[in-house]
């Protein structure tokens, strides 16, 4: 090699390394679990499988439903998430459930079958809920009867027989509650009168059990107590202990609060509007909750604890913003909601904001106080509950963070569908059913976050059936002769409501349970996007929705 010709490499070789350490993709070295952290222009945080959100949304959510759906099965013949709490690729975790692991799964499930139309979703949700009640109900004599206990002590037994740090025939009512409305939601998921099935009504008849309990239970509360203890023993009444830490930790007092009544409050919504069970009692156990909640946690933000594994004292972001979620959801029981919504807000990047990752643009969520750790399903939920906020008020201040924070929480999925904390492990709670949700409300409260393709992103009802383009010639029942130009046909439970769908185009018509919109009073709106756009459909008397081309 010439003098000039080693000159010239020596500064070819001196620029490259030059440009590469002042590019913003040089930044992006760091590892974040699975994958190494991409940056836009900025510095700022962008999906690591595809720039477009929409693209990458989609792929985390079918690679998670995909993982859990092809879960090994366990020496007892179940499914690896009916025994464990925490995936182990080498061994079986030697922890049992998570105490609202089946809770969460239906809730996240529920909402991607709408969006998948994958039949194998709704058999499994079938299937957690019906070995639930078959393997993990109190006894109808038990001083509280008929609610499931939140942990397997014997883990491979498949029977849920207490709680996690209290042992054997202590249970969680607040996740008695949550298990309930999503018992409901499956009665309507199942619910068909032209093929009726008993199975389906044990779903309503569970959860009306469910609520009985609870309700006849419910007090009135103070600033140490809520209406519902945390643990009690389901045999005698008794409520349960608050350990510290440690294998021997000393007694501090009762499990006598927490305020995860969101979901116990939505089942006696539901069971009143269906005028199932016994009403004025969920009425009035339903104003005393609220009541409390309105008076001490609100004002205190005392939210207090959730985790089945946590022994001592713990606010945690989930009682928090899950009621944020409710506020919003029913305006109707608080005048001033923005100004509350807001201050939960406000409370959570306080007490549990992390800004590790603030040199990426975006600051994330730690789970609990007494947990300090980033959380994939509590950054994810923070951010689905400010994308909420953020259509209901126009106040566009938490938008860029909110969707940031979605991004991050992407790292924490593989190729394989592995869902991982940043500094923990595979929680089957946090990575799966409480991670789902929250990306799949997001892209229905922004739309613009949505693949561009055709996905029922939303509805007031719950959605029976989603068949999309490829899937309709495995059904018999379709309305149509002809399903060439059907982009989606779907059945609701609710004959009034409205739904919000993604499309690639701009559809031609629309049927109304078989007819053309004008003549059955129904109506929709189309809201063209950069490629295709948002359908909006308002049913006033219709279950079955047909969308051509």
């Amino acid at each position: 090699m010439n003098l000039y010709t080693s000159k010239h490499f020596f500064w070819r070789t001196f620029l490259f390394i030059f440009l590469f350490t002042i590019s913003p993709f040089a930044k992006a070295q760091e590892k974040l679990i699975y994958h190494t952290i991409r940056t836009d222009n900025s510095g700022n945080i962008i999906p690591w499988f595809n720039e477009n959100t929409g693209t990458s949304f989609d792929r985390v959510v079918n690679l998670v439903w995909n993982f859990w759906d092809t879960m090994r099965r366990d020496y007892n013949g179940l499914p690896y998430y009916m025994n464990h709490q925490v995936w182990n690729k080498y061994y079986d975790d030697p922890r049992g459930i998570g105490g609202d692991q089946f809770a969460m799964a239906l809730s996240s499930w529920g909402l991607y079958y709408a969006y998948s139309g994958n039949e194998n979703v709704k058999e499994d949700m079938k299937f957690i809920a019906e070995y639930y009640l078959t393997h993990g109900v109190s006894a109808a004599n038990a001083a509280w009867p008929d609610i499931p206990y939140p942990y397997n002590t014997y883990v491979y037994s498949g029977i849920y027989d207490g709680d996690m740090i209290l042992g054997r025939n202590f249970t969680q009512p607040d996740k008695a509650g949550s298990f309930g409305i999503e018992l409901l939601r499956l009665y309507k998921l199942n619910s068909n009168e032209r093929y009726p099935n008993v199975t389906d009504n044990l779903y309503m008849d569970a959860a009306i059990k469910i609520a009985n309990t609870l309700a006849t239970k419910v007090k009135d509360g103070d600033e140490n107590t809520s209406p519902l203890p945390f643990k009690v023993n389901a045999i005698t009444g008794e409520t349960g202990v608050l350990k510290s830490y440690g294998k021997n930790g000393k007694v501090e007092g009762l499990s006598s609060y927490t305020t995860n009544w969101s979901g116990t409050l939505e089942l006696f919504i539901e069971l009143q509007k269906l005028k199932k069970g016994n009403v004025e009692l969920y009425k009035s156990a339903f104003d005393k909750i609220l009541k409390w909640m309105k008076k001490y946690p609100l004002q205190t933000n005392k939210w207090g604890p959730f985790f089945e594994d946590i022994s001592g004292w713990s606010d945690t972001q989930i009682n928090a913003v899950t009621f944020a979620q409710f506020m919003m959801n029913h305006p109707e029981y608080f005048p001033d909601w923005k100004i509350r919504v807001k201050k939960i807000f406000d409370w959570v990047y306080e007490k549990l904001g992390n800004k590790s990752w603030e040199k990426y643009g975006v600051v994330v969520i730690n789970e609990q106080t007494a947990y300090q750790t980033p959380g994939n399903s509590h950054s994810s939920r923070q951010a689905s509950a400010q994308l909420q906020y953020t259509r209901l008020t126009g106040d566009t201040s938490y938008y860029t963070n909110a969707v940031r924070q979605l991004i991050w929480a992407t790292y924490m999925v593989n190729d394989d569908g592995r869902n991982q904390y940043p500094q923990d492990e595979n929680w089957l709670t946090d990575g799966y059913g409480d991670y789902v949700r929250h990306y799949l409300r997001s892209m229905a409260d922004a739309p613009e976050l949505a693949p561009y393709e055709n996905h029922l992103l939303s509805s007031t009802s719950v959605v029976q059936q989603a068949m999309y383009r490829g899937e309709f010639y495995k059904y018999h029942f379709l309305p149509l002769k002809d399903t060439a130009n059907v982009l989606l046909s779907y059945r609701v439970y609710d004959s009034q409501g409205e739904e919000a769908i993604r499309l690639r185009q701009k559809p031609s018509m629309i049927l109304f349970d078989d007819n053309i919109k004008e003549n059955s009073g129904n109506s929709f709106e189309w809201k063209p996007l950069a490629i295709g756009g948002i359908l909006k459909v308002k049913r006033l008397q219709a279950h079955s929705i047909t969308v051509l081309e």
